[in-house]
């Protein structure tokens, strides 16, 4: 039976196909699933097929394997990205609470005078390279420092943030 000889079978059981697909998991899926079929036979190079009704439920079930397999990959992706990332309950919202919003600004004002409290230079080193992303060389040619100089301001600067942070833990 040439493709166009399956193209016919899937149109005359193209009911039957549908009410496999459903009973057989597919579920609000099974439209999807039959286009998908229909498609993949549609494309598929023209050649005989013994037994094309059995040909195409196969391959509507392989078709629901597939797409098993990838819904499993998916939700796997989607929980070990959650465990990683510390994911909230459903139906809670991720926006923290006010009290939470006024402990950040807190923490963030402390840190700006911290850094403040280093002198300009030392502040504008630590922010252009761990916030801005910049290189120590190039820092150094902004301020017309010595590497050394930028170096010597960020080591100052890690170390008031960890004894700020030091602070902070302990409360």
């Amino acid at each position: 039976m040439t493709t166009a000889g399956l193209e016919a079978v899937f149109f005359e059981n193209r009911d039957r196909l549908l009410r496999f697909l459903a009973a057989h998991g597919a579920g609000d899926a099974a439209e999807d699933l039959l286009q998908e079929l229909w498609l993949r036979i549609s494309a598929a190079p023209q050649g005989p097929v013994g037994q094309p009704l059995a040909y195409l439920y196969r391959a509507a079930n392989n078709l629901m394997v597939d797409r098993h397999r990838a819904n499993r990959t998916t939700e796997r992706r989607d929980r070990e990205w959650s465990d990683a990332t510390g994911s909230t309950a459903p139906g809670i919202s991720d926006t923290p609470g006010g009290e939470r919003t006024l402990i950040a600004r807190e923490h963030l004002r402390q840190a700006e005078a911290a850094l403040a409290a280093l002198g300009p230079r030392a502040e504008t080193a630590f922010r252009r390279h761990r916030i801005d992303g910049i290189a120590q060389r190039d820092i150094a040619v902004e301020l017309g420092v010595s590497l050394s100089t930028v170096e010597a301001d960020l080591r100052r600067a890690y170390r008031a943030m960890i004894e700020l942070r030091s602070r902070l833990d302990a409360e």
